[in-house]
This record gives C-alpha cells, structure tokens and sequence, in this order.
C-alpha cells in the first residue's frame, strides 16, 4: 500500500486531495486492497474493480473496470469510448458528490463479489 501514497504523494494540490479522499474511501471497504498497476492505482477485491488516473487536466478520473454492468442510476459515469470501463472525472474534493460515490462503489463492489466477470468481445468456450 506504501507505494500506492508514494504515488498520491508524488502529486499536487487538488489531483493530491481528490486522490486522497478517494484512497481512503475504497481503503474503507475491508475487503478493498489497493496497488499500483500499469503506473497508477488499482482498487481490488475478487478482481479489479477500478482505479485513479490522475489527467493532464488537473483532474482526477475515478474509472471503474466494469463500469458497463453498472446501473448507473446516479447519471455519473460516462464513457470515454472503452468497451467496458465507465468513469467519472473530478477536479476537487467540493465537487465529489458522496453520497451518490458511495452507491457507485458499493455496486462495483457487489457486482465484483457476486457476478462473475466476462470480459466483453471474446467468446467463451463451450
């Protein structure tokens, strides 16, 4: 987990801030891990349910693997033209809506535990 702050750390101002509050918030969960992958990072459970990258913009997107599965009933996650992965992009701590974070992730967090994942576009042997 060090290297996880190690890399939020490594950050500035509000992209710092929003990482923060969103490691603290999935590190919550007791059965959330965290690591870095593919140089940004990843919050696990079964598998991968999703992970911070930090953009160019100053802004922090939140993107989760499965996000297509996801009923997205809060109208947050859009895509950014991926097969499967949904996000939401934020540019300060004020403007996370907590509440309806929290429903997003808890629902990943179901999907992850009781769902198993099937990877979109490969066909699966019978």
């Amino acid at each position: 987990m060090s290297k996880v702050l190690d890399f939020i750390d490594s950050h500035n101002g509000n992209q710092r801030e929003v990482m923060y509050y969103f490691h603290n918030l999935l590190t919550s969960f007791p059965t959330v891990t965290s690591s870095i992958k593919y140089r940004i990072p990843f919050y696990d459970q079964k598998t991968w349910v999703c992970y911070l990258n930090p953009l160019k913009n100053g802004k922090v997107s939140l993107c989760f693997i499965r996000g297509y599965e996801l009923s997205n009933e809060q109208g947050l996650l859009e895509s950014k033209g991926g097969k499967q992965v949904l996000s939401v992009d934020f540019g300060s701590v004020a403007e996370i809506p907590e509440r309806a974070i929290r429903e997003v992730i808890n629902e990943a967090l179901f999907l992850d535990e009781n769902i198993p994942y099937k990877p979109k576009g490969r066909k699966i042997q019978e």
